[in-house]
């Protein structure tokens, strides 16, 4: 990992505990166990692009902030950045569109987050459907987020920037 790694990683990491905690005017909430906070996820998300080591470190940094303001069961399901972010960003080292490692990482994230909850709900109706379908509508929100950022930064700074190992050119790839 090198400093620019380094650097953009505390950054998103700051960001991912910021939203959080400071941003909860974004937040729907369904109980018993869903919230979804607008861009919540565009750290995390924004952290596949750097390197597997960032995004898990994203990912922790995010799931410690919901830990702090939602309680343990939010926090665990925040911890499922940590799994969708390491491996979308070894697909994007490997040379995957940002588009598609943001698709194929949806199931990995809703299906996670409804898994994580499924012990702590009355039915399986609750964790899959309202846990389930809600991350996978707010993952969606903010890939779109993640893909404005990514393409106005990688226009901006080009895709050294993020210290990209993929082969794209742009959010559209």
């Amino acid at each position: 990992m090198n400093r620019r790694h380094v650097a953009l990683g505390a950054m998103l990491t700051a960001l991912a505990l910021v939203i959080p905690l400071y941003f909860g005017f974004l937040r729907v909430v369904i109980p018993p166990f869903f919230t979804a906070t607008l861009a919540s996820h565009v750290p995390s998300m924004l952290a596949m692009f750097i390197s597997p080591v960032v995004a898990g470190a994203v990912g922790a940094g995010s799931a410690l902030g919901f830990f702090v303001v939602l309680g343990p069961v939010i926090g665990l399901r925040a911890s499922i950045h940590i799994i969708f972010g390491v491996f979308g960003a070894i697909l994007y080292q490997r040379g995957m569109k940002p588009w598609l490692v943001l698709v194929l990482m949806l199931p990995v994230h809703a299906l996670g987050e409804a898994l994580v909850v499924w012990p702590f709900v009355p039915t399986l109706r609750d964790a899959f459907l309202i846990t389930g379908v809600g991350t996978a509508l707010h993952h969606i929100m903010d890939s779109f987020i993640t893909l404005a950022v990514f393409g106005i930064v990688v226009k901006l700074l080009g895709e050294r920037a993020f210290g990209a190992a993929g082969t794209t050119k742009g959010p559209a790839g």
